[in-house]
């Protein structure tokens, strides 16, 4: 519990060295066209990273993160080895005013740490692709470079709309733009409560045990085990999919029905009853430290038969809990038979009553639901793009539109995109830590996956970035604002709303992204739409060459510090 407590707390450091190491990007535009003060700044950032914490709530990057490493190689020495290489990487990078990804630090320390826990453990001939899940880390390496010119081409579309004379071409052009974006976000929120609704009803889980059996069985067609396993894996797929058919239709059509209104009806027609008593069963067991075993025994093969056991008795928890749940039995009593079944530690009788008391499938099926809703997000574009249509208008109007009052009204409207890129910046940088911690608390036991993750962790991640955005990154700041190109306040809202609308569009997929490279990306674009001389390429290419080396030098390092505490605790193979 000492290791978990001292990770979480290196967790928040990070993360708060996240905060005042990307301040400048949330800030940098904004300080440099003298929008605001320095201190004015970093106060609103702060502020609106913490927003990020009530539209956000999926946290798709999170779960990405926390399943960077497969589940087996990850420990609590890895978590601490990862968190070490992070912290010394960004403070190094910040010293030397190089805006390096924080993302990838982390990343890169968590894979580089587990790697080296892989080989010591299993030995050098082990294939990387059973450590990593190298899906996470192709899409992370990919947009090193995509998020960038994401955020480019948008800042570019921005400025080169803005500058158009014709004032009604601008307009079409917005609501034709506007009306695409508020259907690609439609499509992931429609793709998240697909996704979301399969591991609500357990496919996922038969899918890869179908699978799982399946590779089993090619390596020896005689396996009767695996042969027995494929047929109860398949029967409960085939039993699941008509359910879950029936309620992706409710899903598809969210946004007249809501998710209080689905959940219900999904119950009251019976498609969650072939889940309500597994879920539960679940909820039971884990409540009577079954985590803790199961920790354990991935940690120590010693404890793999006790855990097996109790797996095998817990299991059978289903058929009392059944009869609760039809009402057919007491509280007290249901009690009883789970502790006839297999035995209930007597400090965890209090909080199994609770989670009995409290349960509804139904409410956790709403909850699961209303993660994938991005209509706060899909609003907040709608109302960009409202802003730009009436600042347009009004420009229209002035008979002689100056460059002091177009400077004077953009300098306005940075206000909103400053904040807008804050969110996101909040949104996704606060995640990955909360991805650590999540990691962390499963490795603990205490937690069987992130969605049992406790509301206490999203809320420290988030003041602990809010809170280092209020000591700023001036080193930076000045990098950002003014090394790149010189960014007028029009520049600045377009590199600040691409950016924005780049880590919505992320955040949305769950790709965890550099909002230090996003930001860098939308600058050069509004830098490259006055003339490619306007951007001075040499410092460009040196961010991107702090860009490609985090990711395997904070590997590297975290292997180093793995190896360290293993020497240091003399830690067992």
């Amino acid at each position: 519990m000492t290791l978990v407590v001292l990770i979480i707390i290196l967790a928040l450091i990070f993360d708060y060295i996240n905060g005042f190491h990307d301040a400048a990007n949330s800030i940098a535009t904004v300080v440099s066209t003298k929008v605001l003060t320095p201190f004015q700044a970093v106060i609103w950032a702060a502020i609106f990273n913490c927003v990020a914490f009530f539209i956000f709530k999926d946290h798709a990057v999170a779960n990405t993160i926390s399943k960077t490493v497969n589940k087996e190689f990850i420990t609590l020495p890895v978590i601490l080895s990862g968190l070490i290489a992070a912290i010394f990487w960004n403070l190094l990078t910040w010293w030397y005013g190089i805006p390096s990804s924080s993302s990838h630090t982390l990343i890169g320390g968590f894979a580089g740490a587990a790697i080296a826990h892989a080989m010591t453990v299993k030995g050098l001939n082990v294939s990387w692709s059973k450590i990593v899940e190298s899906k996470i880390i192709i899409s992370t390496v990919l947009f090193i470079f995509l998020a960038p010119l994401i955020g480019m081409g948008i800042s570019i579309f921005i400025t080169v709309v803005t500058i158009m004379r014709n004032v009604w071409l601008r307009l079409v052009i917005i609501a034709a733009v506007t009306a695409l974006t508020v259907l690609l976000f439609d499509y992931f929120e429609n793709s998240k409560m697909t996704e979301n609704a399969e591991k609500f009803l357990k496919i996922d889980k038969y899918k890869t045990e179908l699978a799982a059996a399946e590779e089993k069985i090619s390596a020896n067609p005689a396996d009767a085990v695996a042969l027995k396993e494929k047929t109860t894996a398949q029967e409960k797929l085939d039993k699941s999919k008509p359910n879950f058919e029936k309620i992706n239709g409710m899903l598809n059509d969210y946004d007249r029905l809501g998710a209080d209104a689905i959940a219900t009806k999904a119950y009251n027609e019976g498609l969650l009853k072939d889940i309500e008593a597994s879920r539960l069963k679940d909820e039971v067991r884990n409540l009577n430290d079954f985590l803790i075993l199961e920790a354990k025994a991935t940690a120590d093969t010693t404890h793999k038969s006790d855990y097996t056991k109790a797996k095998e008795l817990t299991e059978k928890y289903k058929e009392p809990l059944k009869v609760f749940l039809k009402k057919n039995a007491s509280l007290d009593s249901t009690l009883a038979a789970l502790n006839a079944i297999y035995p209930i530690k007597q400090q965890n009788e209090e909080k199994i009553k609770k989670k009995l008391a409290s349960f509804s499938i139904a409410a956790s099926f709403k909850k699961d639901i209303e993660k994938a809703d991005n209509s706060m997000i899909v609003w907040g574009i709608i109302f960009t793009s409202v802003l730009f249509s009436l600042v347009y208008l009004y420009v229209e109007k002035i008979k002689t539109p100056t460059a002091y009052k177009v400077a004077y009204m953009f300098k306005k409207l940075q206000l909103f995109s400053s904040a807008a890129f804050s969110i996101g910046h909040g949104g996704n940088d606060a995640q990955k830590v909360m991805g650590i911690i999540g990691a962390a608390l499963i490795a603990s036991g205490s937690i069987q996956d992130f969605g049992q993750l406790p509301n206490w962790v999203p809320i420290a991640c988030y003041l602990a970035i809010g809170l280092g955005t209020m000591s700023g990154g001036w080193k930076i700041i000045k990098t950002m604002g003014t090394k790149i190109t010189k960014v007028t306040p029009l520049e600045g809202v377009a590199a600040e709303t691409a950016g924005a609308f780049t880590l919505f569009f992320t955040g949305q997929m769950g790709i965890p992204v550099s909002t230090t490279h996003t930001i860098t990306g939308s600058i050069i674009g509004v830098g490259a739409t006055k003339r490619l001389s306007a951007v001075r390429w040499g410092v460009t290419i040196n961010l991107l060459w702090a860009w490609v080396l985090t990711i395997p030098v904070s590997g590297l390092l975290a292997a180093i510090v793995y190896k360290l505490i293993q020497l240091i605790f003399h830690l067992q193979k």
